[in-house]
């Protein structure tokens, strides 16, 4: 794990509200405190990456949301993927409420001071969980262009994916993934021999090595964790790797392990 500060959230932010319903919570950075104010001065932000305030809970909406729709897009359910909206509707909120029972926080669906305080001990400063960095999931070049979308959202989807990996490395007990590779141009794409509609060329896809874990327990964990296309043992050309990917649709196929 890499070290980085752990920040502590400010349950009642000086002069903020707290948000309830279909309101949206404030995020980061916190206004400055008043001089005289003891309260205010401990209200900064809780987190280098970014800090939520308040209480998000079904209704809710707006950036605040989508971030937290981002932590908590491993939890989605066997089969299933959160959309990353900014809209708290049923599904994020049973994303939510996995996401607690995994950490043994109360498992509400709400998200308050406890989850976000969960968050914060999970990503690093860039907002990358503190397992897998924006390097592992870029092999191909430095600026995340050439692909199939804007260089922004291939590295947008590819930290979606990280916080995917995080969830199901939780799953399997915080045993290390290796990540072998992850977006790639369409030229590298190209020299690499991938699929012409390859989801690495959008940011989404991850290839895994066997690790401590093995290719196929691989595999059958990805189900739980929002990924749409797990490709593993048995299909053609993944012998030697666990692919997973998001993205629309649903393909998996590793037949030599049961999927």
């Amino acid at each position: 794990m890499r070290s980085r500060p752990i920040g502590f959230l400010v349950s009642t932010l000086a002069g903020a509200a707290l948000a309830f319903g279909g309101t949206t919570a404030s995020a980061s950075p916190s206004a400055a405190p008043a001089p005289d104010s003891a309260s205010a001065a401990t209200a900064r932000a809780a987190d280098g990456c970014y800090t939520w305030s308040g209480i998000l809970r079904e209704g809710s909406s707006g950036e605040a949301v989508r971030q937290l729709q981002i932590r908590v897009a491993g939890y989605p359910g066997t089969g299933n993927q959160i959309a990353i909206d900014g809209a708290f509707g049923p599904a994020t909120k049973a994303a939510v409420s996995r996401f607690q029972s995994a950490y043994g926080l109360a498992a509400d669906g709400i998200a308050g001071p406890a989850t976000f305080n969960k968050i914060y001990q999970l990503q690093d400063d860039d907002c990358t969980p503190v397992n897998f960095t924006y390097a592992e999931l870029n092999r191909c070049n430095s600026d995340w262009s050439g692909g199939k979308v804007s260089a922004a959202t291939a590295r947008a989807n590819a930290l979606v994916t990280m916080w995917k990996l995080q969830a199901m490395r939780h799953a399997m007990g915080d045993r290390p993934i290796t990540v072998n590779g992850g977006f790639r141009s369409v030229s590298c794409n190209s020299a690499v021999g991938g699929a012409a509609n390859s989801r690495h060329m959008y940011g989404h896809a991850a290839d895994l090595g066997a690790g401590s874990q093995g290719f196929c327990a691989l595999a059958q964990a990805a189900r739980n964790h929002g990924f749409t296309e797990i490709l593993g043992p048995g299909y053609p050309g993944h012998n030697d790797h666990t692919h997973v990917a998001g993205g629309s649709g649903r393909f998996w196929s590793a037949p030599s392990c049961g999927i």
